[in-house]
Parts: structure tokens; C-alpha cells; sequence
């Protein structure tokens, strides 16, 4: 069975991996063949993708994850893919255009979405120094060491996470004692829970006590931060790419969110939204139910993948799993390789000024779902012979 991850972030957003060629080695080193980067708001790292997957032989999909915002959803409490937040949708593009090439007014607008986040995570930036200061830590952050070292031109709160943990521990000299009273002081008394070897815990807890709702240096975001769901989608087609709908599906109580609890009414109202992908982040999810949804979906018609997205500190394998390490059934592997198969042969298809599976106007022919999946097989296994 040809491995698939079909949905990667890279240091052009947040990422677990230090570099794009630290993820497509480790691709590599997993046996993993189809790899699709996915980065928020962002196209910036597609050319170095394409140039290190080319060279080692794998194949990459270009795609993208954009959050938009659906006002009626918001008005009726419906909690969609973000379990916090009623109305907000998490959407992906799938199998862009490569090279990318998006024409006005969608560019500015995607431009003006990336400025926004980057905005609020700068006006979070200052409120930690002004905490650094008012209790006199010693040391302050550097806004252009932070873009420079750690950025490639996204700036989010993860970033900022990264760069307090980082100065703590230089500023300590990897004193243990020195640095947890240090997180106790800036956690207003809390202790730091995380062992201090736990990069990625110890940065997990300086966004939950600082940076997340309730925290000293948390900034809401504004309104202009999202585009309504449709403009989105908008964008999404302009660039080549198919609408995708990324499901939280269930979390470790087995629960659900209002849109996606009833798997039957969430079919139905994903195509009237005009959404014919859908992709789940498998690690989130319990295999047998993960089963459940992927199999319902794909005998709808729905095109179908998986990913890991590694956005986090935690660096995972890019192999595969579900919830608890459980491996993926056979059935979902086979799943996953047809949604990339149709990727693959759209994004081909788009990328020669020619229809791909999802039209302009995003209009989709599910009974030639099995047509892609023949066409993009034959370019997959075209490009991953030659290993």
C-alpha cells in the first residue's frame, strides 16, 4: 500500500519540523511516497516542496488551510470545526495550481487575512515584555530576532510561545530551578506542570496561561481577521485548488461538535455548501469510528484524505496513526491513496489551464471520481518508480 500524508504545515506557518527538508526526509525515512504540504494562509513554501520532493522522488500536493467565518452559524451557536469558537470553519484547498498565481481582489483579501493574524500576534508580543518588564525578569523579547530565526513571514502564537521559552532558558543558563520559578512568576503562581525537557508541553502551557482567552497578554482577534466561508472557497477555486472540509470528528469523550454530530445530516449539508473533499487529521480520532465516518463519506462520493498537520511543537512521525498510535485499517490506507490519486490528477490538470475535479465555479461530477483516481495513480506511481 502507497503511503499517503496528505496535509503537512512547514515553518512558513507553525510547524514541528525545523525545515521543509528536515519533513521531506523524514518522509522518506517513514516510507511515506505522497506528501501535501499546508501551510495556513500561505503558498510560500511551494517551490522549495516541489524541489525537494522532485529530487527524492516523492510526490507532492500543494494545498492550503484558510479559516473562514459563516455569520448565520455564528448567530445559532453552531459549533462547526472549532470547538470554541460557533461559526468559525477551518477550510483547506487541495491540489492548487503549481506554480501559484492568485489575480485581485482575492489576492489582497488573502493578503489582508495574513496581516490581520500577524497583527494581533504582534500586539500580543508587546503585552509579554510589558509582563517581562513589570516583573522585572531581566530581559526582554526581540520582535525581528523572533521573525528573522523563527519565522518565514507568518507570525502566530505559536512562534511567540517559542521564542519566551527559548529566552527563558538562555536567560537561566538551563538553571531547572531558575527557570520553573521563573514560568511560576509569569504564570502568576502557577507552577510550570511540564518536565523541563518538555519543549513542547512547557510552550503548550505558555499559550494556555498567557496568550489563550483569560491570559494576561491574550488579544481577541478582530472581525477583519475572517473571510466569510464563501470567499474563502472563493479563493480556493481562483488558485486551482478543490474546497475541503477538515472534520474534527471525535474527541477523546467520543463526542462531537453540533455540525458534525449526525453523520448523515453532515453529508448532506457539506455538498449543499458546496463541499465535495473532506480530510481528517487521523491522530485526533478513534480508528473505529474514524472507520465509521471515512467509509459513510466515500460511498457519498466524497474524495477523501489524511494528515498529521505536525502544527504543533510535538514532532509525531508523518506515518500515519490514528488516536493512541492504533495504525490505519487497510480500508482507510485505501481511502487515503484514492483522495490523493484525485488530487494529484486535479492539481495536474489545473496546473495545464484545463478543468480539474472541481470546476472554476466549484461544480463537481462525483460519478468521475473513479476516472481521477485512475488518472492520478498512473502520475503518482510515475513519479515514485523512479526511487
Amino acid at each position: 500500500m502507497i503511503k499517503v500524508n496528505a496535509h503537512l504545515h512547514t515553518p512558513y506557518s507553525f510547524s514541528a519540523f525545523s525545515s521543509i527538508e528536515e519533513a521531506l526526509n523524514m518522509a522518506v525515512n517513514e516510507g511515506i511516497s505522497v506528501v501535501g504540504i499546508n501551510d495556513f494562509y500561505t503558498t510560500e513554501g511551494y517551490k522549495e516542496w516541489n524541489d525537494g520532493c522532485k529530487s527524492r522522488n516523492l510526490y507532492p500536493l500543494f494545498n492550503i488551510e484558510l479559516i473562514g467565518l459563516n455569520i448565520e452559524d455564528q448567530k445559532n451557536g453552531l459549533r462547526v470545526n472549532d470547538p470554541a469558537n460557533p461559526g468559525r470553519t477551518y477550510i483547506s484547498g487541495k491540489g492548487l495550481k503549481y506554480p501559484f498565481v492568485l489575480h485581485e481582489p482575492l489576492a489582497d483579501q488573502l493578503s489582508s487575512v495574513l496581516n490581520e493574524s500577524n497583527a494581533q500576534v504582534e500586539a500580543m508580543y508587546h503585552k509579554v515584555n510589558e509582563l517581562l518588564g513589570d516583573l522585572k525578569i531581566g530581559f526582554s523579547l526581540d520582535l525581528e530576532w523572533i521573525k528573522s530565526s523563527l519565522t518565514k513571514g507568518m507570525f502566530r502564537e505559536r512562534h511567540l510561545a517559542k521564542a519566551l521559552r527559548i529566552k527563558v532558558f538562555e536567560f537561566y543558563l538551563n538553571d531547572e530551578k531558575k527557570i520553573k520559578d521563573c514560568f511560576s512568576l509569569l504564570f502568576n503562581g502557577k507552577n510550570l506542570q511540564s518536565d523541563i525537557s518538555n519543549y513542547a508541553g512547557i510552550e503548550n502551557e505558555i499559550r494556555a496561561n498567557l496568550l489563550k482567552s483569560g491570559g494576561v497578554a491574550f488579544v481577541p482577534e478582530t472581525p477583519a481577521a475572517f473571510l466569510p466561508v464563501e470567499t474563502v472557497c472563493n479563493i480556493i477555486l481562483a488558485g486551482g485548488g478543490i474546497p475541503t472540509y477538515p472534520f474534527l470528528a471525535d474527541d477523546v469523550k467520543g463526542g462531537y461538535t453540533d455540525f458534525e454530530s449526525n453523520l448523515v445530516q453532515v453529508a448532506e449539508e457539506l455538498t449543499k455548501r458546496g463541499f465535495h473533499s473532506v480530510e481528517f487529521i487521523s491522530t485526533r480520532n478513534d480508528v473505529q469510528l474514524l472507520e465509521k465516518y471515512a467509509e459513510y463519506l466515500y460511498e457519498q462520493g466524497f474524495v477523501i484524505t489524511f494528515g498529521s498537520e505536525h502544527n504543533t511543537p510535538a514532532m509525531e512521525p508523518i506515518e500515519l496513526f490514528a488516536r493512541n498510535g492504533k495504525p490505519l485499517t487497510d480500508r482507510l490506507m485505501q481511502i487515503n491513496f484514492d483522495g490523493a490519486c484525485v488530487i494529484a490528477a486535479h492539481q495536474y490538470l489545473v496546473s495545464q489551464g484545463l478543468n480539474g475535479y472541481v470546476d472554476k465555479e466549484g461544480k463537481v461530477d462525483r460519478t468521475k471520481r473513479e476516472e481521477f483516481v485512475k488518472f492520478g495513480k498512473e502520475l503518482i506511481l510515475k513519479t515514485i518508480d523512479h526511487k
